[in-house]
């Protein structure tokens, strides 16, 4: 247990070297002081007095205000405890309040006022005692304030920096996981689209095992194909993961855009779906890319919707708009049997949802009057 209460070695050798340094100059005014006239006594005492206020100083670490105190009494007694006791008072005045060092600093005064009164320094009028008394402490008393608010601004610079860094660090985290939201939407986007198109020539395998070898060779190599392309775009999906940015796929290959409806919708013909697509957009090429983007995911899970829950039956497909106005989808189909053709994660509509929503625009789906499911989307086209 001894061990452990001992200070560092680092702070008894800092006591040390201070013990030292002020014993050094309590040395220097006993010779002062004494070299004119040597009395026994006197040097008795001082060298006493000297020797117990230097070894007041490792206790200044622990108790600054007591210490100090004490050193400042010493002060009356002896011009040796002159050198502790304005170390003390600069210690009181780097760790205390203004307050409290002011008292300390004035107890220091009224000591070495004592001990002018006692054993006058030889030469030196009272008056300019009491001033260079009352100066060097108040010099003192300034110092160790200053010390104190330097020290104080430092920490909170420290704090403020590390409270930032923490900061950065959770802005980074909430980027990252808005980024990793975003590639599940995509993922989902994407990879439902090509399932659910392989799902349709599984099943249109499975109902017409009577078909021609030349159309089951052809399904099969679709299906292939179409397999082959799931995973190429699930690994593109996944490695994004790593980038910063969605705007472009891994290899250089973009993101789908308004462009490339026609070619979604003549994919989704090829599967055996029947689509009746209409459109009439004003200068389509003026609509904002990320605009065209939310269009074709909207189209692609309207497309893919209609081949789970009503497979079989055909799609209409209205895209109209014009700059300054809005881009409107309509997409509509008969409803299923209740069946899907393959399972979904029941959130691609509420996704679909938030999407619209951030793009500016709306989104309503459901049953309508005439029984058929209708998904409405208008999007903002700024002129």
């Amino acid at each position: 247990m001894e061990e452990i209460c001992r200070p560092p070695r680092h702070e008894r050798w800092a006591n040390l070297i201070a013990v030292t340094a002020v014993g050094a100059l309590s040395g220097m005014t006993i010779f002062g002081r004494q070299a004119g006239d040597l009395q026994p006594g006197w040097l008795a005492l001082d060298v006493a007095v000297g020797i117990v206020a230097c070894g007041l100083i490792p206790v200044l670490g622990r108790y600054p205000v007591q210490g100090a105190l004490a050193q400042a009494a010493l002060a009356m007694l002896s011009p040796a405890a002159t050198p502790p006791s304005t170390v003390g008072t600069l210690t009181v005045a780097q760790r205390r309040t203004v307050k409290t060092a002011a008292l300390v600093a004035a107890a220091g005064v009224a000591g070495h006022l004592v001990q002018e009164l006692w054993r006058p320094i030889n030469g030196l009028d009272l008056g300019w005692y009491i001033v260079l008394d009352v100066a060097v402490h108040a010099a003192l008393l300034g110092w160790g304030q200053w010390m104190q608010a330097r020290r104080q601004l430092l920490n909170s610079l420290r704090e403020r920096a590390l409270r930032a860094e923490n900061e950065q660090g959770r802005r980074v985290a909430e980027a990252r996981m808005l980024e990793r939201t975003k590639m599940a939407r995509e993922m989902h986007d994407v990879l439902a689209h090509r399932l659910s198109l392989l799902a349709t020539y599984a099943g249109a395998l499975e109902y017409r095992p009577d078909s021609s070898p030349e159309k089951l060779a052809k399904a099969a190599g679709v299906i292939r194909t179409g397999v082959h392309q799931a995973l190429e775009e699930l690994r593109e999906v996944i490695s994004v993961l790593r980038d910063s940015e969605i705007d472009e796929l891994p290899g250089g290959r973009p993101q789908p855009t308004f462009g490339d409806l026609a070619g979604l919708v003549a994919e989704s013909r090829d599967a055996g779906a029947e689509i009746r697509y209409a459109e009439s957009v004003t200068t389509p090429e003026s609509l904002p890319p990320a605009t065209g983007r939310t269009a074709y995911r909207v189209v692609q899970e309207g497309l893919t919707n209609a081949r789970k829950h009503a497979a079989g039956h055909p799609v209409t497909l209205v895209v109209d708009g014009r700059p300054g106005e809005s881009l409107r989808i309509e997409l509509s189909n008969p409803s299923g049997n209740g069946v899907p053709l393959a399972p979904g994660s029941g959130t691609g509509l509420v996704g679909l949802t938030e999407r619209v929503h951030l793009a500016g625009g709306t989104l309503d789906h459901g049953r309508a009057p005439d029984g058929r499911f209708r998904l409405e989307a208008s999007l903002p086209w700024p002129a």
